[in-house]
């Protein structure tokens, strides 16, 4: 077969390196890629949300399947735009990717079907949410409505960074569209923890669980990234956990998708907090976390191109999905700066011989002169896999260490017993 990959980061280049190894692939194309992926996929100059650039690029390489795996594209209708030129598709369409890209609308099916969540209200006034955080102090979460790159969710700590934070999302449009409605929620404490799960809307079969380190700094400090590490998996997640996650949470979300109308097929994400009343749901994502994905997928021992087909065909509950024992840790390199403004093209060093101990997936690199640059804000996953979480830690650290670039920053607490 020969698969085109939608996306262009380090979820993507996990994902290809994942498809690689399978007997049924022939042949790999991403769009638009990145300089990493190149090195075991073709990649073709096509962006992620360009439908009908995507749709030309697979009628002319005679594409056997598509893996849609950004957000955006999945928001803009991707998916069904394949299934409508009759080229199988991996991932949701439009209306069933509604529980990424609205907030309001996931948070309205969990109220609505009785799935564990924050207690809430929606405002498309600022005015009527600036007196509800009057009402409700702090600590409370101001969440934007759409999709805003893993950035569009502030935990303030005091009434005056919510009112803040939702001036700067609803008045000055800090992430455009995205901020015409916001979330505004209760707090939740405990331990945070993802699980994504494949899904045909008939079967929801989980992976490993996986926990994501969102704030730039140590210590969970500074402003939320799209993700500076994850591990998997997670120690706290217990089977008894697993159980009640699969009954109280999973399922009726399946489920909950199916009596709306919205049929879930694909990878969908749940971002979990284990409260002291039990575990519930922060957020839903419609695709494969990142940097969750460069974490479980390095321990996935079943053939991932068949589970993408047993999805698609609808046949996900005759598949026995198998992992490898062991734990696994990525921690992302960045861009000085980010996720404010930083600087491109820089010389990246060391890849080599970080490659020797560890697996570097690529997300924001290009190649200039035959060498590395980089190319984004986040971007390298370093990710290392041992039969201990504290072997695979000290093991990702070992090939961190010997990369390099100017400004380069990461957290060096990923999978720290803190957290």
């Amino acid at each position: 077969m020969k698969v085109l990959v939608i996306g262009g980061g380090g979820r993507e280049h996990a994902v290809c390196a994942a498809l690689k190894k399978s007997p049924l692939v022939d042949s790999i194309i991403c769009a638009p890629g990145n300089g990493g992926i190149s090195q075991i996929a073709e990649c073709a100059p096509v962006a992620a949300t360009d439908i009908p650039g995507m749709l030309g690029l697979a009628r002319s390489r005679a594409v056997d399947f598509v893996v849609v795996t950004p957000d955006d594209p999945l928001a803009l209708g991707m998916a069904d735009a394949f299934a409508e030129a009759g080229i199988p598709a991996f991932g949701p369409f439009k209306n069933a990717a509604l529980i990424e890209s609205s907030k309001v609308f996931s948070k309205g099916l969990m109220k609505k079907y009785g799935i564990p969540t924050a207690e809430y209200e929606s405002f498309t006034d600022p005015e009527k949410a600036l007196a509800y955080i009057r009402e409700k102090g702090a600590p409370i979460v101001v969440k934007a409505d759409g999709l805003a790159l893993g950035k569009g969710v502030v935990v303030a700590r005091t009434p005056e960074e919510a009112q803040e934070a939702v001036l700067s999302i609803m008045r000055d449009r800090k992430f455009g569209d995205a901020g015409a409605n916001v979330v505004i929620e209760e707090c939740l404490t405990g331990p945070e923890l993802t699980v994504l799960c494949f899904t045909d809307g008939k079967t929801i079969k989980p992976m490993l669980s996986s926990r994501d380190h969102k704030p730039v700094f140590d210590n969970d400090m500074g402003p939320n990234t799209g993700g500076m590490g994850a591990i998997c998996p997670v120690p706290d997640y217990t089977p008894e956990l697993a159980e009640l996650c699969m009954r109280d949470i999973f399922i009726p979300t399946m489920e909950a998708m199916n009596a709306e109308g919205r049929t879930f097929r694909g990878v969908l994400y749940f971002g979990l907090m284990l409260t002291a009343d039990g575990p519930k749901v922060i957020e839903y994502n419609s695709r494969f976390g990142d940097p969750e994905t460069q974490a479980v997928l390095p321990l996935l021992e079943t053939d991932l191109m068949e589970i993408f087909l047993a999805v698609y065909n609808g046949r996900l509950g005759e598949l026995d999905i198998k992992w490898s024992w062991g734990s696994c840790c990525c921690v992302v390199m960045a861009s000085g700066g980010y996720p404010g403004a930083y600087e491109k093209g820089f010389e990246i060093s060391g890849l080599e011989e970080a490659g020797r101990i560890a697996t570097v997936y690529h997300a924001g690199t290009a190649i200039k002169g035959g060498r590395f640059v980089t190319a984004g804000g986040r971007v390298l996953g370093v990710t290392a896999v041992a039969g201990t979480p504290d072997d695979a830690r000290q093991r990702a650290y070992d090939a961190v260490r010997l990369i390099s670039w100017d400004g380069c920053h990461y957290r060096r607490d990923i999978g720290g017993r803190k957290l």
